[in-house]
């Protein structure tokens, strides 16, 4: 998946879910569960044993979610994930070499930045949209809110804090075109297999 591509199939889309897998038989489960709630998104962090393969599996048997790694933090674990079929590439902090070699390969990224600083540097290398990460931290939808104002051209993908109290706030905040989270597919409801409740939550936010 190229950044144009991207870029579409996130417009139905109000969230992106950073899902945190221990055990790879709660991959493909929890990759139905989203689907069936609405959401054909699904972020794997890629700072477990299984996430390599899990991002494998889903993108071979549930091929209607577009599966992307998260916590990219080198050039060497992109080339991981999308080798096990990752067709986006998400990073928690601006690594600009992560962001040239998916460029070159023609597959998405979302670039983590904090500060305008960062901000400059994606523009520079022509990102768009960005990741705001951890923006809760930073001061929320008001930072969300004020980074826009400076940097109209860009769109934001906040994460790091936001949940089921406050999502909607972000949503309604100009420049922003999704949020990520896990508040509805924590590592918690995975493990104690919950997949009914996921896809209940998954509802309720896809249909707002």
């Amino acid at each position: 998946m190229n950044q144009t591509q991207f870029i579409e199939a996130l417009e139905n889309q109000k969230v992106i879910p950073v899902i945190v897998l221990e055990e790879l038989e709660d991959a493909i489960p929890t990759a139905n569960a989203l689907l069936k709630g609405g959401i054909s998104f699904m972020e794997i962090t890629f700072r477990t044993d299984c996430a390599k393969e899990a991002i494998a599996c889903v993108s071979k048997e549930v091929s209607e979610i577009c599966v992307g790694a998260g916590t990219i933090l080198n050039v060497e674990d992109a080339k991981r994930a999308v080798e096990a079929g990752a067709s986006f590439i998400v990073t928690p902090g601006y690594s600009k070499e992560v962001v040239m070699w998916c460029k070159e390969n023609d597959i998405a990224v979302l670039p983590g930045v904090a500060t305008p600083t960062e901000i400059m540097y994606a523009i520079q290398d022509k990102c768009n949209p960005i990741k705001l990460f951890p923006v809760e931290e930073l001061g929320g939808p008001r930072y969300c809110k004020t980074m826009h104002s400076v940097f109209p051209a860009l769109t934001f993908i906040p994460s790091g804090g936001i949940n089921d109290s406050n999502y909607e706030a972000y949503l309604n905040t100009p420049g922003i075109v999704a949020v990520g989270g896990s508040w509805f597919a924590s590592r918690a409801m995975i493990q104690q297999k919950q997949f009914e409740e996921i896809t209940k939550h998954a509802k309720q936010i896809s249909k707002k």
